[in-house]
């Protein structure tokens, strides 16, 4: 597969990204604790059909940031990657989100809906749903939402100690398959990033921003549904899964959405590419047809 890596810079923010294929654009965001490698077994039979943007999210993989929190919502990151498209001439393009990275789509949709022609969502539930009606078994299983956002600089020292231990503890803690699931390349990539102090301290800035910042926005759309097409896939052994009827939770969100499991975890991109890549092309409409 050939592919070109560039970067991008937007008020100061570098985006890093790769783009490789050719027809109608879909931009795929990553999520935490990773960079845009995860996308590397999903994407050889997507770019037979479309042109595929993989870009590292700002503070993560080989994107930088500067600014602490306030750089660090949804909303900011949202326009960097809107920007990203714009710069490639893509006005118009499919959005698959991954976590973080589906959390960014979602607010990307809200806030540049006419650039979105069908939105992705893969393993969350909404934002604010998950922060105001926070249950017991979420908030353990779910911790480190709330250790990310401490202040101080205590999670970045702690994290700092044994990054490995830590961000591999995330990978194998949020459903069913072990650190042997994942590629071994993809696994190095995201060692090589997350060992990083600054990209330690954009993840925390990342989940501070969740609270402090993401939270408010997503409470004054709290009436709007999302037009365009969508999808909503979850890990069948996830802990979303096990917490919540997933689908259901996007239904006064999304006007247009189907949902379906995949499997595996969380991290289903990564552990069951194959079956990832089959759903994504299920949805995503056929370049033959009507183009976006």
């Amino acid at each position: 597969m050939d592919k070109r890596s560039d970067r991008f810079e937007r008020d100061g923010q570098v985006i890093a990204y790769d783009i490789a294929g050719d027809g109608p654009p879909v931009l795929l965001l990553h999520g935490f604790p990773q960079c845009r490698a995860m996308w590397h077994g999903i994407l050889p039979p997507l770019v037979e059909r479309f042109t595929c943007v993989t870009a590292d999210l700002r503070g993560y993989g080989e994107s930088l940031c500067a600014g602490g929190v306030s750089a660090m919502s949804f909303r900011e990151m949202a326009a960097d990657q809107v920007a990203l498209m714009a710069h490639l001439g893509f006005e118009r393009f499919h959005l698959v989100g991954h976590d973080r990275g589906g959390r960014v789509a979602h607010r990307l949709t809200l806030d540049h809906g006419a650039a979105v022609a069908s939105l992705t969502l893969m393993d969350i539930v909404p934002t604010h749903l998950l922060l105001s009606e926070l249950r017991h078994d979420v908030a353990r299983a779910y911790y480190h939402w709330f250790f990310l956002a401490q202040r101080g600089g205590l999670p970045e020292h702690m994290i700092g100690l044994d990054p490995d231990t830590y961000y591999e503890s995330c990978l194998t803690g949020w459903g069913k398959d072990g650190l042997a699931a994942f590629d071994a390349e993809a696994l190095e990539i995201y060692r090589s990033h997350w060992r990083k102090p600054e990209v330690i301290a954009s993840m925390c800035d990342d989940y501070r921003a969740a609270i402090d910042l993401d939270m408010g926005h997503d409470a004054e759309d709290l009436d709007r549904r999302v037009p365009c097409p969508a999808l909503v896939l979850y890990g069948a052994e996830g802990l979303m899964a096990e917490a919540y009827d997933v689908g259901a939770c996007w239904q006064d969100r999304l006007a247009q959405m189907q949902a379906r499991a995949v499997p595996g975890g969380h991290f289903f991109p990564d552990t069951h590419p194959r079956e990832t890549a089959a759903a994504l092309l299920d949805f995503l409409p056929h370049p033959d047809r009507r183009q976006p």
